[in-house]
């Protein structure tokens, strides 16, 4: 195996505007765990890192429909998401907030960066309003026909029919998400992101990047060639403050989204670092040329991490304060998944047509649904989560190939012998499996490598079909009476595939992997647990989610199963969902 490489995961951050659904962590959740637990395993040096976006918008809308302060929803919805997130298993390093002070410190340095290097510019543009609160209009929160592919419910910064970011003024017949009202708009004076003057240098970079998914680099190609200035402050009470002369004194100005919410990949790891009590190790990734970042997210956010955030990053160069005289590395890969869509619909938290993780998580086991979004999601086309093939997926598939292998080979084993049996002498037949095995790690491995989770995660499942295939062909359970030892050399081969089978399903599968290992034997931890760790900033304290990665045991090869280790009692993997289970679940939804 090569020498660790710095792999920072980079994983969009979730609005604090109310609990993620299924949909959501479809796109940036599952995939990016998968990849962050394979190089863990593998023993690169991860960097994962995210957290709540709690000063976009959505969070303003949110409070205002609850009576609430934007404070107190975040605060309501950071927790909720952070403990559905844990739930699932997604193993951040910092799992963090955009309402800290390390993160509006590194916010405002790198936009005073860019304005001080000018790549910031003022000017006028016809800013939203509602007609019925005076207040400013969220661009989220406009609807109308986008003026480029017609589709009728685009959205006030961005259509996602076409993918191309817009300007509430842009819309046909806009109209306000909230009550209907058509907006009024005024003029207001604004900085904007001087994006044509990175035209150039985006093009040829976005050309170079051959090994990105061919949506990802070719929509970002496209929209490189018509770039226009786009607006970074907005007219907002709540958000960074503008540390530029004349905005900064603007109780009414705040940074924007673009700038704050894509920052936090940054300011997430100067966080990290500091928890971690070594300030200064973020940069080991961010200002490393041998570093890789991977970026994952759902295919609405390509543009802001194709284009805007390495805009972003190219203009502030060398850096201000945070930058010391180094560069910041652009992303490697951008790991855009399509739109997942439920019962042929899509989702639709205002109408409530979800299926909330946490509800999910309420009633059915994590790894089936993570097995279903890698098996069956959104991966490099849109896809369609149904009850039935979510209850078909589980036991025609999950449990009835992997949860079927573990549970005849482990019951067999532990009903006979008590341990893992001394074998015989190998016969070419034993040595052939344990080789086609052992070959997983390199098969599995590179097609994670490539962010190609589906296929990976379909050849560790045809490892399992081969062993379940040994098992039947030698029917160890029958050669207990008539060969012994022939029983125990079937099943000690047996036992170590499904030993080396645990560590290839623990990117997928993280939490039945650390069960099959306890069923082995083996001590400690796969890779987990997930912890909350609370970060006090002089007085103001918040919680992130984190884990002691450095104490996992798994290792991204051929494991070592002693004969003699004790077995423990075998139970099943996973539970037989009976079929009433869709009937139950469409009526639940449709009650709602």
């Amino acid at each position: 195996m090569s020498s660790p490489r710095k792999i920072l995961v980079a994983v969009a951050w979730p609005y604090a505007a109310g609990p993620r659904h299924i949909g959501h962590v479809a796109g940036f959740g599952v995939p990016s765990d998968i990849f962050a637990r394979y190089h863990r395993l593998r023993g690169d040096d991860v960097l994962m890192v995210s957290g709540t976006d709690e000063h976009g918008t959505p969070v303003m809308v949110a409070a205002d429909a609850e009576g609430r302060l934007p404070r107190e929803t975040a605060d309501r919805y950071s927790e909720l998401i952070r403990s559905d997130l844990r739930a699932l298993g997604l193993s951040y390093d910092l799992f963090t907030r955009t309402t800290t002070r390390n993160h509006a410190r590194v916010t405002r340095d790198v936009f005073r960066t860019l304005y001080e290097k000018g790549f910031l510019v003022e000017q006028t543009q016809l800013g939203a309003f509602s007609p019925t609160t005076g207040h400013t209009l969220p661009d989220r929160y406009i609807e109308g026909t986008c003026p480029i592919c017609g589709f009728p419910d685009a959205r006030g910064d961005q259509c996602d029919n076409c993918g191309n970011l817009l300007d509430p003024v842009d819309l046909i017949e806009p109209r306000s998400r909230i009550d209907g009202a058509t907006p009024e708009f005024r003029e207001t004076k604004h900085l904007f992101l001087d994006l044509p003057a990175f035209a150039g240098r985006l093009h040829e970079w976005i050309e170079r990047q051959r090994h990105w998914r061919p949506n990802v680099r070719n929509f970002s190609l496209r929209y490189v060639e018509e770039l226009r200035p786009r607006a970074v402050t907005r007219d907002l009470d709540w958000g960074v403050r503008v540390p530029v002369p004349g905005y900064e004194e603007d109780e009414n100005k705040r940074i924007y989204v673009w700038i704050d919410a894509v920052v936090g990949y940054l300011s997430a790891a100067v966080e990290w670092a500091h928890v971690r009590g070594e300030p200064e190790a973020w940069r080991e990734w961010w200002q490393n040329p041998e570093a890789r970042h991977y970026y994952f997210m759902g295919k609405d956010n390509i543009v802001f991490h194709t284009v805007i955030w390495p805009a972003e990053l190219l203009g502030y160069g060398e850096g201000g304060e945070l930058g010391g005289g180094r560069s910041l590395e652009l992303p490697h890969n951008v790991v855009a998944s399509e739109f997942l869509t439920l019962e042929g619909r899509q989702f639709s938290t205002s109408r409530d047509w979800a299926i909330w993780v946490g509800d999910f998580l309420d009633r059915y086991d994590p790894d089936p649904l993570r097995y279903y979004l890698t098996a069956a999601g959104p991966e490099q086309q849109d896809a369609d989560f149904t009850w039935s093939e979510f209850v078909r997926r589980n036991n025609d598939e999950l449990l009835a190939n992997w949860g079927n292998l573990v549970n005849r080979t482990l019951t067999i084993a532990h009903r006979h012998f008590g341990r893992v049996p001394e074998p015989e002498e190998l016969r070419e037949e034993d040595e052939a499996l344990l080789d086609t095995i052992a070959s997983g790690f390199e098969t599995v491995g590179a097609a994670i490598e490539n962010a190609r989770f589906k296929a990976a995660l379909a050849e560790a499942m045809r490892l399992s079909s081969e062993v379940n295939q040994y098992l039947n062909d030698q029917a160890p359970w029958a050669l207990v009476e008539s060969d012994r030892g022939r029983a125990a050399t079937v099943l000690n081969v047996c036992l170590r595939c499904v030993d080396d089978l645990k560590t290839i399903f623990t990117p997928f599968l993280p939490f039945t992997s650390q069960t099959v290992h306890e069923l082995l034997g083996h001590e400690g931890h796969v890779a987990g647990p997930l912890e909350f760790r609370d970060v006090d900033e002089d007085g103001e304290v918040h919680t992130v989610l984190t884990g002691d990665y450095a104490s996992w045991v798994g290792r991204w090869a051929p494991g070592e199963l002693p004969t003699g280790q004790e077995l423990r009692e075998p139970r099943p993997l996973y539970a037989k969902l009976d079929k009433g289970v869709v009937e139950e679940e469409l009526a639940r939804m449709t009650a709602a």
